[in-house]
């Protein structure tokens, strides 16, 4: 998939921040990826999606080819959210869906909250307003490690370990697919993650302190169309936690599990694709 590079000043602008802008005839699609993950993690969605919609795929701060920010306390959904508010303002895109994977979900909650006439629908991949304590422990565990690679089999072995138990029926080829979308080669031909360590700082003590409650802010979105997609194994959004999304959300609300997926699914899963597309078929039309 082709797609053109666009380089904009983060909110507070101190940071120079990159997007994807894959283009396409209709609406807008702002596609935000999770904590340790960059714009890559959504080639095998894009190629479902475009060109029916124009695919605007960011680098969070600190991941990709974003700036690392030296002040790590902004690291946070947030600001993160600030950021996007400049890039779409930057592009000239009002109306905006939103597809957000875990922590990029929690941003999409944050801007349909803060602007809801600007986002008329949302696609929460493998996150929710309650997170278990289990899957945040987990996460913890890996983030920041700050890890180089000899080879590309070498990180997706590290991938591998991190997250197999997303992916049970992973081979060499499918981890390292994973590794090109993670991490990144620099000139001396060394490999490592495409994020900030410091992204981890946000993290520390967690398994330690309860996860945040964000119930009030699912309630504040109580009007916007949700589709809610789980992986069938995840440790991070268990099917209670989005029945009671659904008992406690005022408006249109759908929902889809994946199969033999953890946190999260690529969704490029035949059960995620077809769930997007009737989905946004009905609330965001190509």
């Amino acid at each position: 998939m082709t797609y053109r590079e666009h380089r904009y000043a983060s909110a507070d602008g101190r940071l120079r921040l990159f997007a994807r802008d894959y283009g396409g005839e209709g609406p807008p699609l702002l596609l935000l990826h999770g904590l340790t993950r960059n714009s890559a993690d959504f080639e095998p969605l894009a190629a479902h999606l475009a060109p029916r919609y124009r695919l605007i795929v960011p680098d969070q701060r600190g991941r990709g080819l974003s700036d690392h920010d030296p002040q790590p306390a902004s690291y946070r959904p947030d600001v993160y959210a600030q950021d996007m508010a400049a890039l779409l303002g930057g592009l000239g895109i009002g109306r905006c869906g939103v597809i957000g994977t875990s922590m990029g979900g929690l941003m999409a909650m944050i801007m349909a909250a803060t602007d809801p006439a600007r986002i008329p629908a949302i696609v929460l991949n493998d996150v929710g307003p309650a997170l278990d304590p289990a899957g945040l422990a987990r996460i913890a565990g890996y983030v920041g490690a700050g890890s180089a690679f000899a080879s590309w089999d070498e990180a997706a072995q590290a991938c591998a370990a991190s997250n197999a138990v997303a992916f049970p029926g992973f081979g060499r080829d499918d981890w390292l697919a994973f590794a090109r979308r993670t991490c990144r080669e620099d000139a001396g031909g060394r490999v490592a993650f495409a994020y900030d360590p410091a992204i981890a700082r946000g993290f520390e003590g967690q398994g330690e302190v309860a996860p945040p409650d964000l119930w009030p802010l699912w309630e504040a979105i109580s009007a916007t169309p949700v589709l809610a997609i789980r992986g069938a194994l995840s440790d991070l959004l268990s099917a209670a936690t989005v029945a009671e999304m659904e008992q406690r959300h005022a408006g249109p609300f759908e929902h889809a599990e994946v199969p033999e997926r953890g946190h999260a699914p690529l969704l490029d899963e035949p059960a995620a694709v077809a769930a997007i597309e009737a989905f946004l078929a009905g609330y965001w039309p190509a």
